[in-house]
């Protein structure tokens, strides 16, 4: 087993683990590199079954439009669940 494989089985072991322990996880999810990885290690974790994680992306409102795509392109193929929190909806309700 080289490096890598045990970095990538010691993750899909930590998602498996959440799953049992939480009611509900999410994974945060902004579209760059770091998240996609973390997209990758779960749909790993429990293939063929579905992620039992919704994805959360936090809208800062300066969001490249293809980052926009990509995450709803990802979420639409995989069949996942998606919250969407905007920084500026709490700002405009003075939770900010």
């Amino acid at each position: 087993l080289s490096h890598l494989d045990a970095l990538e089985s010691e993750a899909v072991h930590i998602f498996r683990e959440v799953a049992g322990e939480f009611e509900r996880p999410v994974i945060l999810f902004s579209g760059g590199k770091d998240s996609i990885v973390m997209l990758h290690l779960a749909l790993k974790a429990f293939a063929p079954a579905a992620i039992p994680f919704s994805l959360l992306h936090v809208d800062t409102g300066h969001n490249f439009p293809e980052v926009l795509e990509y995450r709803d392109r990802a979420v639409a193929q995989h069949g996942l669940r998606l919250h969407v929190a905007s920084v500026q909806d709490y700002i405009d309700r003075g939770v900010l």
